[in-house]
């Protein structure tokens, strides 16, 4: 770029320009600006006598400078710095794999005596389940052996089985656990986490989603940052592809040069700067600035994290083929450089969502994640990484106990799988300080609804977000005149989770 051209004198054009608004705004806003200006001074009192009584920490207020996603310490000692929450999307069968409910046997084929069976479809018998279940550890940790390999890991883990929701549908289920929120725009679960934390790694998103071959149900809302500004948003990456240039999309620029693209880049912050400098802060404006700068930067490192060439063969083989299992590589190798969240979903849709033939897929799946979740514990154990990085097992809710019975345009009129079930489910933590083999809570001897010590989904946040070193009633939002948080005005931190 010619230093000397016309391009250069962007602060003259910023002073000749004049738009419409702004000659409009100078001809009649004068005495307005004055009645507005102790209006809004009178406001701002205001808001600080609130402040004052209610003697609360504020809300962190948006950057207006530098890079919001610096790395901050937390407030509270933290158990953990990072987080990877492998999401089994559709619903896993709890009473299949992390929760043995020998009565399903005796009740194989009968009407199970529960007062209220009521989930989103039709309901009959009792359906046992086909797998055995045994102990793993000193623990003694009962698993199925679908999870054979990970359970050799059962004394590095804390198993919820109390878990419950607020309705059996996927779309709601699945913001809820995301973003904290069934029905409303809020921000995720990993947007709250790199608002607060920032990221150890510069040159790569602080929070990455993954989901081999698209997106799962509710789509790029799992991961949005809602009214957070935007940089805080999850990047989206389909562990499908091998090639960087498919992976990250134009992760290149073949047409000019590093310095070239630096000039440019820095041209256009002085443009935007001006123009936000006009207007007042401007967070879209910022957010897009800081977009600009980071996809600069992770040309330098993106390609090296998602290439898994770099591996041995013998550490490919161990996670094993599938996407899933490459996925879980790949965010073993983000979390090791310093990218803050990352969220791992095992395919497109729901693929745990086994209204039918419950056995096939249930063997199909988790012989994949199976493999990859195992190798994954293994790696960050291996590398001193275990107990600093967050590992969460789980899906948006679980399923019956009983069969579901045929119902046209939902299932392919079979009885051999299980509906949703929001009342009772597991959830596993590994790592990052939470409490090692244990169990906490129950669902009823057949596995449908939590009855000793449930654990709400903004309880399980909360919890989480203490682990992080957040109080999460104090990580808030100022939004719409209120303060926001991701537990929103509910949530109760479970110490017995915690070592």
């Amino acid at each position: 770029m010619n230093k000397n051209s016309k391009y250069n004198h962007q602060q003259d054009f910023a002073d000749v320009f004049l738009s419409r608004r702004d000659l409009l705004s100078r001809m009649g806003n004068g005495f307005a600006g004055m009645s507005l200006a102790s209006i809004l001074a009178q406001e701002a009192n205001a808001q600080e006598a609130r402040k004052a009584a209610r003697k609360l920490q504020p809300a962190p207020s948006p950057q207006r400078s530098g890079n919001p996603l610096i790395a901050k310490a937390p407030p509270l000692p933290a158990k953990a710095k990072r987080v990877i929450f492998l999401f089994m999307n559709g619903g896993p069968s709890h009473v299949d794999t992390w929760d043995p409910k020998p009565q399903l046997t005796a009740y194989a084929g009968k009407t199970l005596p529960i007062a209220n069976l009521a989930t989103e479809r039709k309901t009959g018998v009792g359906l046992a389940s086909p797998f055995k279940f045994k102990r793993f550890g000193q623990s003694g940790l009962e698993v199925s052996e679908l999870f054979e390999k990970t359970a050799q890991f059962a004394d590095e883990m804390c198993v919820i089985r109390s878990m419950h929701a607020d309705v059996p549908n996927h779309e709601p289920s699945l913001l809820l656990m995301n973003c904290g929120e069934a029905r409303q725009v809020r921000p995720s679960f990993g947007s709250w986490t790199l608002y607060g934390l920032g990221t150890e790694n510069q040159n790569l998103p602080g929070f990455i989603a993954m989901c081999p071959g698209g997106y799962p149900i509710q789509e790029t809302q799992n991961w949005q940052a809602g009214f957070l500004p935007g940089i805080y948003a999850g990047t989206y990456i389909d562990p499908n592809h091998r090639e960087i240039e498919k992976i990250v999309e134009h992760i290149r620029n073949r047409n000019t040069t590093p310095n070239q693209q630096r000039e440019q880049l820095d041209l256009l912050r002085s443009l935007n700067k001006n123009h936000s400098s006009s207007r007042g802060f401007d967070q879209q404006l910022e957010s897009r600035i800081q977009s600009f700068e980071l996809g600069f930067r992770m040309q330098t490192e993106a390609s090296d994290a998602f290439d898994t060439d770099n591996e041995s063969e013998a550490t490919r083989e161990r996670y094993g083929k599938g996407n899933f299992a490459r996925a879980c590589l790949i965010g073993r190798r983000l979390a090791e450089r310093g990218v803050r969240f990352v969220q791992i979903y095992t395919g497109a849709g729901q693929p745990w969502d086994l209204h039918d033939d419950l056995e096939d897929g249930m063997r199909r799946l988790c012989g994949e994640a199976d493999r990859g979740i195992s190798a994954l514990l293994q790696d960050l154990k291996d590398r001193g990484m275990l107990e600093e990085t967050l590992v969460i097992w789980g899906g948006e809710f679980g399923r019956t106990p009983a069969v579901e019975l045929p119902t046209p345009g939902a299932n392919a009129g079979k009885m051999n799988g299980r509906d949703h079930n929001h009342w009772g489910f597991t959830y596993w933590m590994a790592g990052g300080g939470v409490k090692k083999g244990t169990v906490y809570g129950a669902t009823d001897e057949f596995g449908f609804k939590a009855v000793e010590k449930p654990v709400h989904v903004h309880d399980f946040h909360a919890t989480v977000m203490r682990l992080l070193g957040f109080d999460h009633t104090q990580l808030t939002y100022r939004y719409a005149g209120r303060d926001f948080r991701l537990t929103d005005v509910h949530g109760n931190v479970i110490s017995d989770l915690i070592a």
